[in-house]
């Protein structure tokens, strides 16, 4: 494995990993007292994002299989 893939490796479980805390927050915030409705939005967002961010880099790693 050389360092890029390992480099690209590294940068999705980071990633992940946020996507994951994100979910949690979006979790706490919606079960609390008054929702700000903006900041969940925002965060949804990121989320989305890392996620688009993951499905590019997972990608990258995973050759294509042609059937």
């Amino acid at each position: 494995m050389n360092d890029d893939t390992e480099s690209l490796r590294e940068r999705l479980t980071s990633l992940r990993e946020e996507h994951r805390d994100l979910d949690d927050v979006i979790d706490r915030l919606a079960e609390g007292g008054p929702v700000n409705q903006l900041q969940i939005q925002r965060l949804k967002k990121r989320k989305l994002a890392l996620k688009d961010q993951i499905t590019r880099l997972e990608s990258r790693l995973l050759p294509d299989i042609i059937a």
